[in-house]
């Protein structure tokens, strides 16, 4: 992996991989961040796609995606962005491990969180105790009790965020992380509580959460629980950036005709630009985002070599 790139691509499923394919063409240099076990259709069956006959998995079509990018001279890292920043010359993305890659264009093709607890009194108490954004919400939490649910880089990013704005911070996985060795070295070097392989099994509130409890038994009184499953949201990576959202619910991102955004140089593609959720819709608003990126970047290229 180089540390600048013409593109870098957030997100490994059908979106982001036909991005990359589509400005591979364009002869411009394409990373793409992330896991494509994350993506939605990693455990799905498809058997609704035009022109692939009988029933294919999701993650034998991902494998076959990756090939061809990869047969294009587009490198892959499965490493996930944890912060974003403009720049003079283009954009900055921090990954997991601490390396700063630097692009011309981005495009976010990261699909859309579906992951919460699914436990009595969850919904009821969210801005109540409850968060599904650290990056959002951390400053409300100022000397509080905090606690962070999920194993990958955005629970631990959130974690190491949280410690230095908390009292005390406690770290919830059911399940071994996944995340990279660095960023792994890096929690373990803190005071944050750990708690691996365990859930989470009641939330206890009045008229906000109190305390949570775990299916070992373990109590732990709390002022905030961050629900953080998966890799950083695109919302909290494209709010740093100033991207758009839809104006009703702010769980999409709005694009043009282009798969373009509001900010010069950002494109979207997939699941995160709405509805409906189908491998037809993000392989082709891939395609769209791959080429406007490509011939974005080899604009800039241009109007650089005429100054």
């Amino acid at each position: 992996m180089n540390e600048k790139y013409d593109v870098v691509i957030l997100g490994c499923g059908p979106a982001g991989l036909q991005a990359a394919i589509h400005a591979a063409r364009k002869r411009v240099s394409v990373l793409v961040l992330g896991k494509p076990e994350a993506s939605s259709l990693y455990k799905a069956h498809i058997e609704n796609y035009c022109c692939v006959e009988g029933v294919r998995t999701g993650k034998e079509l991902l494998e076959t995606g990756i090939k061809q990018a990869e047969g294009f001279g587009v490198d892959f890292s499965r490493e996930d962005a944890v912060r974003t920043e403009m720049t003079e010359e283009g954009f900055k993305v921090e990954v997991e491990s601490g390396k700063i890659i630097s692009c011309i264009s981005l495009i976010i093709c990261t699909g859309i969180s579906r992951k919460g607890l699914g436990l009595k009194g969850e919904k009821e108490l969210v801005g109540r105790g409850i968060s599904y954004c650290v990056d959002c919400d951390a400053n409300f939490y100022k000397g509080a009790k905090v606690a962070v649910f999920g194993s990958g880089s955005a629970a631990v990013h959130g974690a190491l965020t949280l410690k230095d704005i908390a009292s005390k911070v406690y770290l919830i996985s059911n399940k071994e992380f996944d995340i990279s060795p660095e960023l792994e070295a890096h929690l373990k070097g803190t005071e944050i509580n750990l708690f691996v392989s365990r859930k989470i099994k009641e939330l206890v509130a009045d008229e906000s959460l109190k305390e949570i409890v775990l299916d070992d038994g373990t109590r732990l009184e709390l002022d905030g629980l961050f629900i953080e499953q998966g890799a950083k949201g695109a919302m909290e990576l494209a709010a740093f950036l100033g991207v758009q959202l839809d104006p009703e619910r702010f769980t999409h991102i709005v694009v043009d005709k282009d798969q373009a955004t509001n900010v010069p140089g950002i494109f979207a593609a997939g699941d995160i630009c709405g509805t409906p959720y189908q491998m037809a819709k993000a392989v082709g608003e891939g395609c769209i985002a791959g080429l406007s990126a490509g011939s974005f970047c080899q604009k800039k290229k241009r109007e650089s070599k005429e100054k």
